[in-house]
């Protein structure tokens, strides 16, 4: 999937997280099974903290079982 630099911006806009940061993330969930519980428990945390949003483990519970079971919408451009 190729991302241009409006969906960045259009990000950047909403959460106030840069497009490196956000490239950052992605490359960690790459390197990892984008499976793996604990990498993404770890990424969703970082992002909320980078948003300044609490996320409970009910809604961090909700996001796993979405990417394991491939219930992640594909087109992310529809989201912001």
């Amino acid at each position: 999937m190729k991302f241009t630099d409006n969906f960045f911006n259009k990000i950047e806009n909403k959460t106030n997280i840069n497009k490196e940061t956000i490239l950052g993330l992605a490359e960690k969930l790459q390197k990892n099974d984008m499976k793996d519980e604990k990498t993404l428990r770890e990424v969703i945390q970082e992002l909320g903290k980078l948003t300044g949003k609490e996320v409970s483990k009910e809604k961090e519970n909700k996001i796993i079982s979405a990417v394991v079971n491939d219930k992640v919408p594909k087109d992310l451009d529809n989201l912001i």
